[in-house]
């Protein structure tokens, strides 16, 4: 079974709600202790001072009903990040005229600033893609997964982070932007940089230091150039990817073809959003099936049960597990508590994921669940994640061939089960060993 790792952490087990701290150093090995306390005692959780601005507060929302209200209303409740493009296009300033704007940003500015543009965006630019097309990968998604397979088949053990979990989706981003296969190590270190306020950054705004902004600035400038150069190497000499196709595409939107600046945003989009979730997804789905007693052997005879085996691991250990995202435009109310117009709202969805007054017993995984995908790992409304159908292929397809080559999983002895800090559920390594298909 797996041991348990407080000890290990720097921060002692919430006992009380004056114990709970979701985002001090080691909060991670407690989580899940925290919000059953959160729950019972204070499903809105206020954070003073930490609102967006100055003499504002922050507040965590754990319950299911709460969350689902936000996310599927954005104007009530705007993205954060939709308030910071309004003031930049109120500037007055082309996107190339702002120092040190990430090129997303920049590509927002003309693309996608109101939720109209988003949900075009959507359809026209990335869903052929990561969305309702993702389909189009499923071979490419195969060769990878055999190919790294391969790799350790015979080993009879394996690292499967760094040897599985992790390498997939970063081959997989890079078979649809078009780079080469051999720019993968490149690749992780950029998209290291674009995450990093979401593993380094402090207290539920995931705040950066001067040092560390620094150095995330300087690597996604050499990121920028190397996409440059990418898109003018695919407007010369178009090809199959996605590079290629945002270089030729008309935005039927605003009636004109894209910049490449424009391209290069949403190039750093796919790369922040197609590494992290689905690799942090399919290795605590390992760990699962680990730890729950039958439920490898079950999905291995019946594989009509795999993807409500995927879809309530991502409930019961959902990858990304609350970010700060909206801000409310009105007062509300919220569990009986009230919640000024302008305060900042830290969305927790996997608390959410484990509501008992939205999911029956909802510690257990239960491959018979109803509305097995109504979970909030990818959030919910017109502002889910763009890239979930991708995710959910890439761990159907994974699952499915390592299914066909393995017929026992269990953990190495020895596992600490440590994870990274920040705000994502990810060990940082899970030595696992196997046995081969005869």
């Amino acid at each position: 079974m797996k041991t348990p790792n407080h000890a290990l952490s720097p921060m002692k087990c919430p006992v009380t709600l004056e114990d709970v701290d979701l985002f001090g150093s080691g909060a991670a090995e407690h989580w899940y202790e925290a919000y059953e306390i959160l729950h019972s005692e204070a499903p809105v959780h206020v954070i003073p001072g930490e609102g967006l601005a100055a003499g504002t507060d922050g507040f965590i929302l754990t319950k299911y009903d709460d969350i689902a209200l936000v996310v599927r209303d954005p104007v009530r409740f705007p993205p954060t990040m939709s308030l910071g493009l309004k003031t930049l296009n109120e500037s007055g300033k082309a996107p190339e005229e702002i120092p040190d704007i990430n090129t997303m940003m920049a590509s927002m500015m003309t693309l996608r600033p109101s939720n109209e543009l988003y949900r075009s965006h959507r359809q026209e630019l990335t869903d052929p893609w990561v969305g309702p097309g993702a389909a189009r990968n499923a071979e490419m998604i195969k060769g990878h997964v055999d190919d790294l397979i391969d790799n350790w088949i015979d080993k009879g053990q394996v690292e499967f982070v760094s040897e599985f979990a992790r390498p997939l989706p970063q081959r997989v981003m890079n078979g649809i932007l078009g780079f080469p296969q051999e720019d993968i190590a490149l690749v992780e270190k950029w998209g290291a940089a674009q995450v990093a306020p979401f593993v380094y950054g402090e207290g539920h705004r995931n705040i950066l230091n001067e040092e560390q902004r620094k150095a995330q600035r300087t690597a996604l400038n050499a990121f920028k150039d190397y996409v440059q150069q990418r898109i003018e190497d695919r407007r010369r000499n178009p090809k199959g990817d996605m590079i290629s196709f945002l270089t030729q595409v008309t935005y039927q939107a605003l009636g004109r073809k894209l910049s490449d600046l424009e391209i290069n945003g949403i190039v750093y989009a796919m790369v922040i959003g197609g590494l992290e979730t689905t690799q942090y997804a399919i290795e605590e789905q390992a760990q699962l099936l680990c730890e729950r007693q039958g439920v490898f052997e079950e999905i291995k005879s019946d594989r009509s049960k795999l993807r409500h085996f995927t879809e309530e691991a991502m409930r019961l250990r959902s990858p990304t597990q609350g970010l700060s995202t909206r801000i409310t435009t009105q007062d509300e109310v919220f569990q009986g508590v009230s919640v000024p117009a302008g305060s900042l709202l830290h969305l927790r969805w996997a608390a959410a994921n484990i509501d008992a007054d939205a999911f029956e017993c909802p510690h257990q995984l239960n491959l018979e669940r109803r509305a097995v995908s109504r979970h909030l790992a990818f959030s919910q409304g017109p502002r889910v994640c763009p890239g979930a159908h991708l995710s959910r292929l890439e761990q159907t397809i994974a699952w499915n061939r390592l299914l066909d080559r393995i017929d026992h999983l269990e953990y190495v002895p020895g596992n600490n089960f440590m994870h990274q800090p920040g705000i994502m559920l990810g060990t940082l390594e899970l030595n696992l060993c196997f046995t081969k298909v005869a």
